[in-house]
């Protein structure tokens, strides 16, 4: 678990961008953290497990790189 009061400052970096551009990059940098484990991204995140594929699929039709599950970047 990571401290909240560290994230105050990664915050800081964020402001000004645009949400939707800080929520992809949340949810792909927590698949890629936790090895493509979308049921563990979806409870992490707060993001509905029912949600959590649209949003992928809109991501990989951005481009985005998906994470395969058993990936982890540990």
């Amino acid at each position: 678990m990571r401290n909240p009061a560290s994230g105050l400052a990664v915050v800081e970096h964020l402001v000004g961008l645009p949400v939707a551009d800080v929520e992809r990059n949340l949810i792909l940098a927590t698949l890629r953290d936790i090895g493509g484990d979308r049921t563990a991204a979806a409870r992490m995140t707060g993001i509905a497990i029912r949600t959590l594929p649209n949003n992928m699929r809109a991501y990989a039709a951005q481009g985005c790189e998906m994470p395969d599950a058993g990936q982890a970047a540990h």
